[in-house]
């Protein structure tokens, strides 16, 4: 059982609120997870500046200076560090792709929670509500949230096995339920080449979409073949920096709601994550039907 949480924002006043939405909808699945929990966040002008490359780091040591310090001697550019609980956000005049491989040049082996143009990806070990408060996520602003929750069935309680996974640019994906064959299409995805960073098999989802959507596949496409290819329980909900989607599997015993409006579209494990929502009384609300696609597009 974990929980899973999305705000799209379709109307530009509602931006400055995206922070204090997600933290609520967040909060109201602690009961479903508090091993640990994580964000993605698209569009913050202070966490995630328009025009520079943003990358969402873990298990670095040393303090905001010297990681800029390291990475920026690595770039042959200035490099902005900044802690916000367990994560280091950098962000450079640069594209994401190659601040990625300095952070990497700088730190081999450092964990890489996410990367991409505005995409800022926090996680963090314990309750929800408190690493929310770590993070500032209330006062954080932007046009998409993604959120989760975990109760950890498949790997370890550490920052690697919290979601969201967040493994090609500006993409996430944030998993409730369990793979049955995991292990054997990460074996396939690895001898492909593919790299991974944790036992969870979330993550063999995550690299999954992300390999199908770097060969030019959409969305859509990508979690149809995931559909046909996986076995197990779940509900997934994935995003890039322009698109927010959700599929269950074929039986869709793992829980979703999914609420509507001229302003925004909501996912969340129960209704009482959305209930809170501006103008959700007025929502068109609906638990998606298993193995369809439900896709948005900013």
């Amino acid at each position: 059982m974990c929980g899973i949480v999305g705000l799209h924002l379709r109307t530009p006043e509602l931006y400055p609120r995206l922070g204090e939405l997600l933290t609520g909808m967040l909060c109201e699945m602690s009961n479903r997870g508090s091993d640990s929990a994580g964000v993605a966040l698209y569009g913050d002008p202070t966490w995630t500046p328009p025009g520079r490359g943003c990358v969402s780091l873990l298990d670095v040591d040393g303090d905001d200076e010297s990681i800029s310090a390291a990475v920026g001697s690595a770039l042959g550019a200035k490099v902005s560090a900044t802690t916000l609980g367990e994560t280091r956000l950098l962000t450079a005049a640069a594209d994401s792709e190659t601040l990625l491989a300095a952070a990497r040049a700088a730190y081999p082996g450092v964990l890489v929670a996410g990367f991409g143009a505005d995409l800022a990806v926090l996680k963090g070990v314990g309750d929800p509500a408190t690493l929310t408060r770590s993070w500032g996520l209330a006062t954080a602003q932007g046009w998409q949230g993604v959120g989760h929750t975990r109760m950890a069935t498949e790997s370890a309680v550490t920052p690697s096995g919290a979601h969201p996974y967040a493994v090609g640019p500006e993409q996430c994906l944030v998993h409730n339920g369990s793979f049955a064959n995991h292990a054997t299409i990460r074996r396939e995805l690895q001898a492909a080449g593919v790299r991974f960073d944790s036992e969870n098999d979330t993550e063999v989802g995550a690299r999954f979409v992300a390999s199908r959507l770097a060969e030019g596949r959409d969305v859509e496409t990508a979690l149809k073949e995931l559909c046909a290819t996986f076995d197990g329980f779940y509900t997934l909900l994935v995003s890039n920096r322009d698109s927010f989607a959700v599929v269950r599997d074929a039986i869709a015993c793992k829980p979703a709601v999914i609420a509507e409006t001229d302003d925004w579209v909501a996912m969340g494990s129960e209704y009482r994550a959305l209930s809170g929502l501006p103008g959700v009384e007025k929502a068109a609300i609906w638990e998606p039907e298993p193995e369809v696609v439900y896709a948005w597009t900013r």
